[in-house]
């Protein structure tokens, strides 16, 4: 288990300070002393407001003080409860298919446990948000099951309860946002002080603060993606499902939230499920458990199962040297090449991926771009 202090100091003591601050609100979290809780909220608006006036990143000295002080107190405090992970959702081959569509989902089987997290890849219109709406009760199957473990005798209101789901276009809400997380709240049977607080945390964990008084209109479509997290968190929901939660960030942002999200579900506090479609494929693979490749309403790949392809190393590559210069270097090895208009894809049935950069270098070919796809289902879009 990792030591979650020691974590933290040495986010501090590196300078990463910013993801200092969310681990030490997760930490109190975890500990769910409200005094320490007002603590660590307080740190991050002081940092937050910090960063505001002086236009840096960094944390200052007084603030880092009072971190490692609060660190101090909550290493004293009575440990948060582990957990025992369970499997949330079984999904046994279930299918679905439109009337008056040619578009049908074929057959999917998946289990996803606490702390899992899930990446659903495919090109746009493929079925992804499809299989989604089917794993949160939104659309009814056509075959096939799912069982819900927490549930027994599942139904629509007992699903919608214990899985969250967020689309992509989130609705629309009026008044100001903090006043509708405190609603949101207060049905998740929150009141008083308690109210207050969890809010604030929210408001603090999820970056939101400086919007809390904004209505709808003045905030960017980013931004009410994390809202809708925070409003959902509130409900502890067993299972969260995000329909390309990474389409309207900037590239910081999409490495904030997806930290974010791989912390959120192993917390002690409340660990989730969390299930995720996305077209950033290495962004998502990064952070993911697993990822399920669909095409065409087929799941034609999921990593760390066995295939009956036979294994081959495929490495992306650009560089600017021309494609016959490419044929020409590589004609007395198996490397395949295919070009897609910007860089190359490098495939080979003997050659491993160390073995493949130490030719390319070995014949000094200026490389701009090289990743190695070989486990990625990045090899399977053409």
């Amino acid at each position: 288990m990792i030591n979650k202090s020691a974590e933290i100091k040495s986010f501090l003591e590196h300078g990463d300070d910013s993801l200092a601050i969310r681990r030490l609100l997760d930490y109190s979290l975890e500990i769910n002393q409200t005094d320490l809780l007002k603590m660590a909220i307080s740190i991050s608006k002081n940092y937050h407001q910090s960063r505001i006036e002086n236009d840096s990143l960094q944390i200052n000295s007084a603030l880092k003080a009072e971190s490692l002080d609060l660190l101090d107190a909550l290493d004293r405090a009575t440990p948060p409860l582990s957990f025992n992970s369970e499997t949330l959702i079984k999904v046994n081959s279930i299918s679905k298919k439109y009337i008056g569509s040619n578009f049908s989902l074929s057959p999917i089987s998946l289990e996803i446990n606490t702390s899992d997290i899930v990446g659903i890849v495919g090109e746009n219109g493929n079925g992804k948000t499809t299989f989604l709406r089917c794993l949160s009760g939104q659309l009814a199957i056509d075959s096939g099951k799912i069982e819900y473990n927490r549930i027994p005798n599942a139904d629509f209101y007992s699903v919608k309860n214990h899985v969250a789901f967020i689309p992509q276009r989130i609705p629309k809400w009026f008044g100001y946002l903090k006043d509708n997380l405190c609603f949101s709240a207060s049905l998740a049977g929150l009141h008083g002080e308690r109210n207050e607080l969890m809010v604030d945390f929210m408001l603090e964990r999820l970056n939101l603060s400086k919007y809390a008084h904004l209505t709808w209109d003045k905030i960017s479509s980013g931004y009410r993606t994390r809202f809708e997290i925070a409003r959902v968190l509130l409900f502890k929901p067993g299972l969260l499902i995000l329909d390309e939660p990474l389409a309207n960030l900037d590239i910081n942002a999409q490495q904030t939230i997806l930290t974010d999200l791989r912390y959120l579900a192993k917390s002690t506090y409340h660990p989730l499920g969390i299930v995720l479609s996305s077209q950033q494929l290495h962004e998502v693979e990064k952070v993911a458990d697993r990822v399920l490749f669909i095409k065409q309403g087929k799941c034609l790949f999921t990593t760390g199962e066995a295939t009956n392809e036979k294994p081959s190393t495929v490495i992306e590559l650009e560089t600017s040297i021309s494609r016959e210069g490419l044929v020409d270097l590589f004609q007395q090895s198996d490397i395949q090449l295919q070009f897609n208009g910007v860089f190359y894809t490098l495939s080979s049935e003997s050659l491993n991926a160390q073995q493949i950069i130490q030719l390319v270098f070995s014949k000094n070919i200026p490389v701009t771009y090289f990743r190695d796809i070989t486990h990625s289902t990045k090899r399977y879009f053409n």
